[in-house]
């Protein structure tokens, strides 16, 4: 075991009382509450000589000695597939996910994926994400594309992790949706969870998690907008299930009624043959991250990267303009 590491923690005395995985991530900066659970679990961590649980409450003068392994090493195989890199450093670098392309090796997706594609460019990524998902702070839906920040290192991880958790990181994407929006910029608010009756669906549910989107139109068509939208959260498919559930789903996503459907309530004959080639044109949520802002975690530099509207939608909106 390399010394680096091993820790021992002396819990101060005024100390009130706290979770032991809470209470180590204050003190280990560099290690994630997430990986600390897994070790604790692993009984690599003892307190006053004993293995403890992660709720364990820590009380003042208690001795905690920490072991924590090397990240094994990630079998995942290295692909060469083209990337197209916005920024690059030794710590981080900024790419533009392709439409199509899923992010990370999972059932029925190991190869072709932006990881394959990172480890043959990179070598080495982050081990935080764990051996499925090296460098990944954060996710786009295989059909959305857009901006990401990966990171290299554990450090970097670690802090760029913290600000996206901290919501200190902003995302802006841009979607053209169906329909006219009332108002021309909003909120939405609700919670969103795992939907009982389809696991790959995310759904409005009151026992879920928090979600909240604001977003503005920034041009409207016969029966479509395009639209702007930031992010106070992240949760997964977060803005395809908002738009859906206000009654403006994403034009073209198969899985929040984004394409056939939504024909039937259109008028004329004109706007249903224009709703069928703008479909032809798309075949996924025309949805893209168009900017990502964040503070260098490492440097503590303002980083803020923009990118153009992929082909498909920008032949959308050249279709809807003319």
């Amino acid at each position: 075991m390399d010394p680096e590491n091993i820790f021992e923690v002396v819990v101060p005395p005024n100390q009130a009382k706290e979770r032991l995985d809470k209470f180590l991530t204050r003190f280990i900066g560099s290690v994630s509450r997430a990986r600390l659970q897994k070790v604790i679990e692993e009984g690599l961590v003892l307190v006053d000589g004993q293995p403890a649980k992660s709720s364990h409450l820590v009380l003042p003068n208690q001795k905690i000695d920490v072991c924590i392994p090397k990240p094994k090493k990630v079998d995942i195989l290295a692909e060469d597939i083209p990337l197209d890199i916005v920024y690059e450093d030794e710590h981080l670098l900024v790419v533009n996910k392709p439409a199509g392309m899923v992010v990370h090796p999972a059932f029925a997706n190991y190869s072709g994926t932006l990881v394959n594609a990172l480890m043959y460019y990179c070598g080495e990524l982050s081990a935080v994400g764990g051996r499925q998902r090296p460098g990944i702070v954060h996710r786009l839906d295989k059909g959305t594309s857009g901006l990401m920040v990966v990171a290299k290192d554990d450090a970097a991880h670690q802090g760029l992790s913290k600000q996206f958790r901290d919501k200190t990181a902003q995302r802006v994407y841009q979607a053209v949706a169906w329909h006219r929006f009332r108002k021309r910029q909003g909120k939405i608010e609700t919670y969103i969870a795992r939907s009982p009756k389809n696991r790959k669906r995310m759904t409005v549910q009151s026992e879920g998690k928090l979600a909240v989107t604001n977003y503005a139109v920034l041009e409207t068509f016969k029966f479509l907008s395009l639209v702007e939208l930031r992010l106070e959260t992240g949760r997964t498919h977060q803005i395809r299930v908002h738009l859906s559930y206000i009654g403006h789903s994403v034009l073209g996503d198969h899985e929040y009624a984004g394409r056939n459907r939504q024909i039937g309530s259109l008028s004329s004959q004109d706007d249903i043959q224009l709703a069928g080639e703008l479909l032809e044109m798309i075949d996924r949520q025309a949805l893209h991250a168009k900017t990502l802002a964040f503070t260098h975690p490492i440097k503590k530099e303002l980083m803020r990267f923009h990118s153009h509207l992929p082909a498909d939608m920008q032949e959308l909106l050249n279709r809807l303009r003319g």
